[in-house]
């Protein structure tokens, strides 16, 4: 199966899937540069891409694990999503940021319920829903711990 030129750029998120080693780090790492371009924190632009790859990753995931297998590391689009899932609401602040990175690639990781069962579904939603769920989790324990404990701005 050939992947168009367009696709493979997508769904790899510029190529980060082709990294060989840790891959989603990669891809993740490149979402958080992205993120810090100023004017993307705006909700509005946030949610926009966040919905925008949500969508195309599901499209494409479908096309990569036919051509890579289950799940494939090639697959970086769903990365993007949880790291900017993980970082919504939150003030650009270098300290919080960082935290939430680590606290975002720990729990891609190890795929807490119901992240892990949604891992399991087949095809692009299962490789863009357990990274959701996963950054949902982040994105709530960062925005607590903020408001609560860290009060970072």
């Amino acid at each position: 199966m050939k992947i168009s030129r367009v696709t493979k750029i997508a769904g790899s998120f510029l190529y980060t899937g082709y990294i060989p080693i840790a891959s989603g780090t990669f891809g993740s790492f490149l979402a958080l540069l992205i993120y810090l371009i100023p004017g993307f924190e705006n909700i509005y632009f946030h949610l926009g891409m966040i919905v925008l790859f949500s969508i195309y990753g599901i499209y494409v995931g479908n096309i990569f694990e036919a051509k890579y297998g289950k799940d494939p590391a090639e697959c970086t689009i769903d990365e993007a999503v949880g790291t900017w899932i993980s970082l919504l609401f939150l003030p650009k602040n270098l300290i919080l940021i960082s935290i939430t990175f680590f606290l975002w690639r720990l729990f891609d990781i190890i795929k807490p319920f119901p992240a892990n069962r949604a891992e399991e579904l087949s095809g692009g939603s299962g490789i863009m829903l357990d990274d959701i769920i996963a950054a949902i989790y982040v994105c709530l324990i960062m925005n607590i711990a903020n408001i609560y404990f860290l009060k970072l701005n």
